[in-house]
């Protein structure tokens, strides 16, 4: 849809080393119908300071909270509920869109469907490229999609739900597999690069990885038993890493 209005999320906490080139990406935008919402978790650094110096720049087209919360999805769920948009992309407050993101996807977007439209994602490590990606909704739940490059009409998670917080590092995984079983949401591969993703931050923790398996077990694609198995493994390295932390 041409004039389609977009919502983008952005959450953070202490986040001003990195926040000014995702906020920019966003100001740079060629598509101009788009509400910016950036929920902040009371940051002790000067992330907030940031904030207020680009809110003059987006002419009344940026809302922001600070306030503590629950964690990342607790705060993307929250802005959710503030959008005004008919479409919904979230960007971590390390990662930039491409300038044209927001036109690529006001221009598949069909109003009045479930749609979660997905683009191309490209990896850095530091400054360096490590792949630029495509992966498709069809191996779903066996790999998971490019979530900063995916936007997602109002209407799915108003009508289908938004991110579970049992899952503290991959419920958007579990939003995508719940999705990708909801036969009213369609999955739209836009093949142009959307996004640029920078590696690091919680989803690459050993926490995270017990959090997959969690999933993963829930969903009944690894047994209990082997979920059980990596919760003690991972207690017992860390009493081993408290261990030789005091030597």
């Amino acid at each position: 849809m041409k004039n389609a209005k977009i919502t983008i999320i952005t959450v953070c906490y202490n986040s001003s080393a990195t926040i000014r080139k995702t906020i920019e990406s966003v100001l740079k935008q060629t598509y101009s119908n788009i509400e910016y919402i950036i929920v902040d978790g009371k940051s002790s650094d000067n992330t907030v300071d940031i904030i207020k110096e680009y809110e003059p720049s987006f002419n009344g087209r940026m809302r922001w909270i600070s306030e503590p919360d629950g964690g990342i999805y607790y705060a993307m769920n929250k802005g959710i509920a503030m959008a005004t948009g008919e479409l919904i992309g979230i960007l971590n407050s390390d990662d930039t869109y491409e300038i044209d993101a927001c036109q690529i996807m006001a221009d598949a977007f069909v109003p009045d469907t479930h749609q979660i439209l997905y683009g191309m994602l490209r990896t850095y490590d530091g400054d360096n490229v490590v792949s630029t990606d495509l992966i498709s909704h069809t191996v779903l739940p066996d790999s998971m999609i490019s979530h900063p490059s995916c936007f997602v009409s109002a209407d799915v998670y108003r009508d289908y739900g938004v991110f579970d917080t049992q899952y503290p590092s991959v419920a958007d995984y579990d939003f995508m597999i719940r999705m990708s079983q909801t036969p009213e949401v369609n999955f739209v591969p836009i093949h142009s690069l959307i996004t640029n993703f920078y590696l690091g931050g919680m989803s690459h923790t050993d926490f995270a990885y017990l959090d997959l398996l969690k999933l993963q077990a829930n969903y009944g694609m690894i047994s209990k038993a082997k979920y059980k198995y990596h919760q003690i493994l991972y207690k017992l390295i860390c009493i081993k890493r408290r261990i030789f932390n005091r030597k």
